[in-house]
C-alpha cells in the first residue's frame, strides 16, 4: 500500500524523504517492525534526540512499546491515563506538547493530575526535557501514541513538526489496525508467558495467518501443535471471559435464537448456544467488538453471558443449524415436551400406543447418552417404579448416583427397547437379564457403552456404563504414596511372575493396569492384552477384545497368547478357575502376567483364589504383588479452604489410623500450623464440595515371609498382620494420609474402607 502526499511542484527533499518513510511504515508486516524498525526512520525527519512508538492494549487499558536488548525483544508497559504523558494522550485522543516535563506547573496547565513517568530517565541516566506526543488513530479509534523528546537547539516543537507527526500517526494507525486485527500479538501473550511457543514462532505464525488469511488460532493449532485447550485458556485470559468449546459441550439452540437470520449470524460471528440458570450463553469470536445492545434486542433478554469461541467453530455450528442438524436436538426436557405427555395412562404392554413418538424416543436416547457423557457420568441408570408410575433416570458421577430426569412409566418400554436395538439385544425377552454393547460416536469422540438389563418387580431395569476412549496415565499420576510407587515400579520390572490389581467395579483397575503397561512398554517387550472391552489403546501393545458369545473367552485368549511369543500378558479379569490356573502357570514359565479380580482387599484376594481351587504353592511362587484400590471423591480445588483441626479431631484420626505407633510413619504432629481442608461448595462443583476422584491404595508385595505363610494356606487376618508388620499401608490408612494431604476428607475415606 502506497499513500501519496499532496502534489506540490516545489516539493523539497524533506517531503520526498517523508514519503519514503511513510511507504516503509505501510510496508511493515508486523507490529514489531513498526515499533522497533520504524523509529529511527521517523526520528530522521525531526531535529530531536529520541522517539518512542506505543501501541494500545485496550483489554488491560495499558500502552506498551518494545525494544531490543541484545538479541532479545523486551517490552515496557505504562497505564493509559494521566499518570504519564503518552498514556494521557491515548485517553483524551489529542496531541500534547510540553516544553519541560519536570515542570509541574506546566503539566498541571494541561491537566490537573497529569504526571511524568521518570522511571526511564532514572534507569538510563537520560534527561528528558521537551516532549511532543500525538495519538495513533484509525478513523475515531485510538490504537497507540507517538512520543518525540528533546528538540535540539530550541525550546519546544514547531506547528509544522506537530502536523507532520500527527500525519505519521494517522499512517501508523492504518498499519496498527491492519496488523493488530490480523495478528493479535497481545491475544497470545499467555502462550509466550508459559513458554508454549517462542516469540519467533509466534511471529512466523502471524505472518502465515496474514498471508493465507486464516485465523492465528488455526495456524497455531495445526502448524505449531498448540492444543485447543491452551488456545482456549489464552483467549479467556485476553478477553476476560470463559472459553466455549463446542466439542466439549452440548450445543443446544435456545428458543431465543429462533427467527434470527443465519446470514447475519455468520457476518457478526456470534451465536446463542445454551441457557444456564436463566442466563443466555452467547459464543462470539471477539467479545471486545460485540454490540451488546444489538444482541439483547435480537434475543429478547437482558441476562446474557458472552463466551469467546473460535470463529471456525461458530461458523460450523451455524452451518449445522442451516442444515437442520441442531434444530432437532435439544435438552431432554425439551424432547419430553414433544412427547405430549398427558393425563391419560397408557398400558405398558400396549405395543402400538406410542409408536408415533418413536422418532422422539430415538432423540431422547441420543441426548441422554450425550448428557451423561458431558456430565462426567460413569453409568446411566434407568429405573422403573410402578408404585409411583414413573421411571427415574440417574447418573453416577464421581461414584455417587444423582437424580437426572423422571419420565412417565409408560415410556419405559419404548426407551429400553430403543437401547436394546442399539445393543443388538432381544427386545422381546423381558424375563431374563441381558448384556450388550453400543458403539456411539459423539463429535470426534468414540464412546462405547456396556448395557445390562435386569427384570425387576417394578419393570425392566437398565444400566449403561460409559466407556470413553482415553490414554494411559503415567504411574506418578495414579495417586500412589511414595513408598507404594517405589515398590510397584520395582516389581513390574521382574521378567516373570503375577501382579494383580483388585477392587470393586469402577474402582479404576483397568486404568492402573494400563499405567503399568505404559511404564514397561518398550520395543524390547512383546505385550499381549485380552480385555472386555478395550477401553484404553496404546501403541506397541497387541490388544484383543474377548467375545464370550462365540466362546472366545479370557481363557481361550490366554491359551492363544502363550503360542504367540509373549513377554508380558495382561488379562482383563480372572473370572474362573480355568483362567486363573492358566495365568498362574504362564507366570511360572517365564512370563509377566497382569490381571484384575473383584475383591475387597489385597489379603482377601489370596483366599479368594485359594477358594477357587488355585494351588497355594504354585501361587506363592508366582506372586509378585497385589494392589487393592478404591476411588473416593476429591475435594473441589476451586473452593476447598484450610482449617485448623481440634485436638479431639486429630486424636480421632490418629486412632483411626491404627494408634500413635502406626501414625508415626506419617511424621505429622499436632501444632498450630497443622491444616486440614474442607470444601463449602461452589458453582464449579455444583455446590457439592467435591469434584473428581482420587484413588486409595493397598499394596501387598510377595516378600519371602509372605510367600511362606501363603504356602501354609494362611487366613486373611494372618496375611494382613504379616503384611502390615512389613510396612503395608491399608486402604483406610492411605485414605487418612490423603486427608492430611488435603485431597479428600475422612467422611469419604470411611465410606470406602473399613477401620481395622
Amino acid at each position: 500500500m502506497k499513500t501519496q502526499l499532496p502534489e506540490n511542484p516545489g516539493r523539497s527533499k524533506s517531503l520526498v524523504r517523508t514519503q519514503q518513510v511513510i511507504d516503509r511504515i505501510l510496508a511493515a508486516k508486523t507490529i514489531d517492525e513498526i515499533i522497533i524498525g520504524a523509529r529511527d526512520r521517523i526520528l530522521s525527519l525531526f531535529d530531536a534526540q529520541k522517539i518512542i512508538i506505543y501501541a494500545y492494549d485496550a483489554h488491560r487499558h495499558e500502552i506498551f512499546t518494545r525494544f531490543l536488548k541484545g538479541s532479545d525483544i523486551k517490552e515496557q508497559r505504562l497505564p493509559a491515563g494521566s499518570s504519564n504523558i503518552p498514556g494521557f494522550v491515548v485517553s483524551v485522543m489529542r496531541t500534547v506538547c510540553i516544553n519541560d516535563v519536570y515542570d509541574a506547573s506546566e503539566l498541571a496547565s494541561v491537566h490537573p493530575s497529569l504526571g511524568f513517568d521518570r522511571s526511564w530517565d532514572e534507569s538510563t541516566g537520560f534527561r528528558t526535557t521537551g516532549m511532543m506526543s500525538v495519538p495513533v488513530l484509525f478513523e475515531k479509534e485510538v490504537l497507540g501514541a507517538l512520543v518525540i523528546t528533546n528538540p535540539k537547539g530550541k525550546k519546544g516543537f514547531s506547528r509544522k513538526e506537530v502536523d507532520l507527526l500527527e500525519s505519521i500517526g494517522r499512517r501508523i494507525g492504518i498499519c496498527f489496525k491492519d496488523k493488530l486485527q490480523l495478528s493479535h500479538p497481545l491475544r497470545f501473550a499467555y502462550l509466550l508467558d508459559n513458554n508454549l511457543i517462542s516469540h519467533d514462532d509466534l511471529k512466523k505464525a502471524m505472518e502465515l495467518s496474514r498471508e493465507r488469511k486464516i485465523s492465528g488460532e488455526i495456524i497455531l493449532m495445526d502448524r505449531y501443535h498448540i492444543s485447543k485447550k491452551d488456545i482456549g485458556i489464552c483467549l479467556a485470559h485476553y478477553f476476560g471471559c470463559r472459553f466455549y468449546d463446542f466439542e466439549d459441550q452440548v450445543f443446544v439452540t435456545p428458543e431465543n435464537v429462533k427467527g434470527i437470520n443465519l446470514d447475519y449470524l455468520r457476518r457478526v460471528c456470534w451465536i446463542p448456544v445454551a441457557i444456564e440458570k436463566n442466563i443466555l450463553v452467547v459464543a462470539i469470536d471477539d467479545p471486545f467488538n460485540v454490540k451488546t445492545a444489538e444482541v439483547r434486542g435480537l434475543v429478547n433478554t437482558r441476562n446474557i453471558e458472552f463466551r469467546v469461541a473460535l470463529a471456525t467453530d461458530i461458523l460450523k455450528a451455524i452451518d449445522t443449524i442451516a442444515k437442520g442438524g441442531m434444530q432437532k436436538d435439544g435438552s431432554v426436557s425439551d424432547i419430553l415436551e414433544e412427547l405430549k405427555i398427558g393425563s391419560e395412562e397408557i398400558g405398558e404392554e400396549d405395543e402400538t400406543a406410542i409408536r408415533e413418538d418413536a422418532g422422539v424416543i430415538v432423540r431422547l436416547v441420543h441426548q441422554l447418552i450425550i448428557d451423561g457423557y458431558n456430565a462426567g457420568a460413569s453409568d446411566i441408570h434407568i429405573e422403573p417404579d410402578k408404585s409411583r408410575k414413573s421411571t427415574q433416570i440417574r447418573f453416577r458421577i464421581d461414584g455417587q448416583c444423582l437424580p437426572y430426569q423422571t419420565l412417565p412409566l409408560n415410556y419405559n418400554r419404548e426407551l429400553v427397547s430403543r437401547i436394546k436395538i442399539l445393543a443388538n439385544l432381544d427386545i422381546s425377552e423381558k424375563r431374563l437379564p441381558q448384556d450388550g454393547k453400543i458403539k456411539f460416536q459423539y463429535t470426534n469422540k468414540a464412546l462405547e457403552l456396556r448395557i445390562a438389563t435386569i427384570p425387576t418387580v417394578m419393570g425392566e431395569n437398565m444400566v449403561m456404563r460409559i466407556l470413553a476412549s482415553s490414554k494411559p496415565l503415567p504411574l506418578s499420576q495414579l495417586g500412589l504414596s511414595q513408598l507404594n510407587l517405589m515398590l510397584l515400579e520395582k516389581i513390574i520390572q521382574f521378567p516373570y511372575g503375577i501382579i494383580l490389581v483388585v477392587g470393586p467395579t469402577g474402582s479404576g483397575k483397568t486404568t492402573s493396569l494400563h499405567s503399568v503397561l505404559g511404564h514397561i512398554n518398550t520395543p524390547e517387550r512383546k505385550i499381549w492384552t485380552a480385555e472386555d472391552p478395550v477401553e484404553i489403546t496404546q501403541q506397541g501393545l497387541c490388544q484383543v477384545e474377548v467375545r464370550p458369545k462365540i466362546k472366545y473367552t479370557f481363557a481361550a485368549a490366554l491359551r492363544s497368547f502363550l503360542r504367540a511369543d509373549p513377554d508380558v500378558i495382561m488379562i482383563g479379569e480372572m473370572r474362573d478357575l480355568e483362567t486363573a490356573g492358566i495365568a498362574v502357570e504362564a507366570s511360572l514359565t517365564g512370563h509377566l502376567v497382569l490381571s484384575t479380580l473383584h475383591t475387597n482387599s489385597a489379603p482377601e484376594t489370596v483366599t479368594r483364589l485359594f477358594d477357587m481351587g488355585i494351588d497355594p504353592f504354585n501361587f506363592a511362587d508366582a506372586l509378585l504383588g497385589i494392589l487393592a484400590q478404591r476411588l473416593v471423591r476429591r475435594l473441589c480445588e476451586k473452593c476447598k479452604v484450610p482449617y485448623h483441626p481440634t485436638m479431639a479431631e486429630f486424636d480421632f484420626l490418629v486412632t483411626a489410623y491404627g494408634g500413635k505407633e502406626a501414625f508415626k510413619e506419617l511424621n505429622i504432629d499436632y501444632s498450630e500450623g497443622l491444616k486440614l481442608y474442607r470444601s463449602p461448595g461452589c458453582n464449579a462443583c455444583n455446590q457439592a464440595g467435591y469434584k473428581g476422584r482420587i484413588a486409595l491404595h493397598e499394596l501387598l508385595t510377595a516378600t519371602p515371609s509372605i510367600k511362606q505363610i501363603l504356602q501354609k494356606n494362611a487366613t486373611v487376618n494372618a496375611i494382613r498382620q504379616q503384611a502390615i508388620k512389613e510396612g503395608m499401608r491399608s486402604i483406610h490408612q492411605d485414605g487418612i494420609a490423603k486427608v492430611f494431604a488435603g485431597f479428600t476428607d475422612y467422611r469419604q475415606v470411611k465410606m470406602a474402607s473399613i477401620t481395622l
